[in-house]
């Protein structure tokens, strides 16, 4: 009978410390779900500390229709430096191979009035195959 107490009191303390180990684990899965957004933001933030670059992905363009010039005005407000600017700006789009794209940015940088100019890539899923073939003998690689 002595035999037979101690073996419920060892599976009993077993069962328990596996239900602590298991309530761990489901508050820490609850945890890391809840928290995904802000870990994801820090770990993108890492990322680009270390490597200098950005998590592709991360960042979205809206292309965005208006029915008004003075609606697309309205909507296209911003804060800069304190201050929400109001300005005018012609959206320009330039198309060229994914190897040249740092060294179109740079080219903006050096001639563009702001300090921080807005400049986006979007890699090319699908289009016109003899345009992409023109574009391949029109830019070089190099």
């Amino acid at each position: 009978m002595e035999c037979l107490l101690r073996r419920c009191h060892q599976e009993a303390g077993v069962s328990s410390v596996f239900r602590s180990v298991l309530i761990t684990v489901c508050l820490i899965l609850v945890l890391c779900v809840s928290l995904y957004p802000r870990l994801w933001s820090i770990g993108v933030r890492l990322h680009s500390a270390w490597t200098g670059s950005f998590v592709p992905g991360h960042h979205s363009v809206l292309l965005l229709n208006s029915p008004t010039e003075q609606a697309a005005k309205d909507i296209g407000r911003y804060y800069w430096k304190g201050e929400i600017q109001d300005v005018s700006e012609i959206l320009m789009l330039v198309k060229t191979k994914t190897s040249q794209i740092q060294k179109v940015i740079d080219y903006v940088r050096s001639f563009h009035p702001y300090a921080n100019p807005e400049v986006f890539s979007f890699p090319v899923e699908e289009g016109s195959l003899s345009y992409m073939k023109w574009m391949d003998e029109a830019v070089p690689d190099d």
